[in-house]
């Protein structure tokens, strides 16, 4: 069954939590950071993304980028901005973006439980990457970034919540994405233990986002483990920060493709070639899929919707039976020649928030030839693949609202 357990979170004064909240580390490249922080000298993003206050050419992965991380966020405790809690505490975290609304419990879960699958994943991960949060985590001795956990909704935690969400909450703001966060903080023991014990008779989790910063948390977990003679598994590094949503309150968009070129195919062969797997029709307006196994395609200015052939949907694998997954299997790889999306440069994803324009964008621009939009996986998918000790191919889903990063941290000691 799943552990969580409460902590003394590191999070800012209250007047300072707007400006000092963040989003995710890996939503922005280093220009796009640096540009806010120019704007805004607090932001959370000089402890999570300490590139944009190193020279350019220093590697990101370089020992000083992580150092400067550090010193960053020790000179916001320093200079009064944040502060640790006096006690261990759990924390409620609701996000409204238009009319969806998303609320979370700010714990901290157990490294056990990911190792031993009670924690369950749908996205196998990249080793490079394990590393560079590992070594922000040590450097810091912090984790920053919150994994984004759900489980399949309990009626008695939602009734629970919304007794919480009477009473005053500590944070209420709306940030520039137009997404109004609030957090109430759950000082009662009585409630803790309350949390502890309806969460002890759930199984599973599953990681909904941040697969990286989970796989991270086990790699320090063990490093640290190994250095501690007297290790007990309750100490701090012994759990990782998370906001655990309910399953049906998660939002998911599309993910979609794009690619630089045809694979030296001509437009006439190319469409060709897609007709053998899927039934072509020309549409006079853009293409956003509003069912399964839909695709839009803008190519040479011209918007055509691609059905796929019942005969390639495998409906009996979690996996093959995804739209992410036959667009590759049956088009991207075999037609276009993108054997491994995850290298293949040839290849770019786009985040169903960038909208639709931005898939007409990159094309006429001429840095793009094709583009894909595609149908949401759903919460149903992802869990049904986790359940099958499988893996979605890569980029399959965008939640959103994000999880702002700089409202909770977890010291590790």
């Amino acid at each position: 069954m799943a552990k969580i357990r409460p902590f003394s979170a590191l999070r800012p004064k209250k007047e300072f939590a707007e400006r000092i909240a963040s989003p995710p580390y890996d939503v922005l490249d280093k220009i796009e950071a640096r540009n806010i922080a120019k704007e805004n000298p607090i932001t959370f993003l000089h402890v999570i993304k300490p590139e944009i206050d190193i020279p350019d050419n220093i590697s990101i992965y370089d020992d000083r980028v992580y150092l400067k991380g550090k010193e960053n966020l020790d000179k916001f405790i320093r200079d009064g901005l944040m502060f640790q809690e006096n006690s261990p505490k759990f924390y409620i975290y609701r996000q409204i973006w238009g009319n969806h609304t998303q609320t979370g419990i700010v714990a901290c879960a157990s490294v056990d439980d990911y190792e031993m699958d009670i924690i369950k994943k749908h996205e196998a991960t990249r080793e490079e990457k394990e590393i560079d949060r590992t070594k922000h985590i040590l450097t810091l001795n912090a984790q920053t970034g919150p994994v984004f956990l759900t489980y399949i909704q309990r009626p008695e935690i939602n009734e629970f919540v919304e007794k919480i969400k009477l009473e005053k909450p500590e944070y209420d703001f709306t940030s520039e994405d137009n997404v109004t966060h609030t957090i109430w903080i759950v000082y009662s023991p009585e409630y803790i233990k309350t949390f502890e014990t309806i969460f002890s008779s759930i199984s599973p989790l599953y990681v909904a986002d941040g697969h990286h910063r989970s796989a991270a948390a086990a790699r320090v977990r063990n490093l640290k483990k190994k250095e501690n003679p007297l290790h007990t598994g309750e100490e701090e590094y012994n759990f990782f920060l998370s906001v655990i949503f309910p399953h049906n309150q998660m939002k998911i968009l599309p993910y979609n493709r794009v690619v630089k070129d045809l694979n030296s195919l001509s437009f006439d062969k190319f469409l060709s070639a897609l007709k053998n797997k899927f039934i072509i029709k020309e549409s006079e307006c853009p293409v956003e899929p509003a069912e399964k196994h839909l695709f839009g395609m803008y190519l040479n200015k011209r918007w055509f919707v691609l059905r796929a052939n019942p005969k390639i949907i495998n409906k009996e694998d979690p996996v093959k039976s995804l739209d992410v997954a036959i667009l590759q299997d049956y088009l991207l790889e075999p037609i276009l020649g993108i054997k491994d999306p995850r290298r293949d440069k040839r290849i770019n994803f786009v985040g169903g928030i960038k909208g639709i324009n931005e898939l007409i964008r990159l094309v006429d621009s001429g840095e793009y030839s094709v583009a894909f939009s595609v149908f949401p996986t759903s919460i149903e998918d992802l869990i049904n693949v986790a359940d099958a000790h499988l893996y979605m191919p890569p980029k399959s889903t965008w939640f959103e609202p994000k999880l702002k990063s700089g409202l909770f941290v977890h010291l590790l000691d």
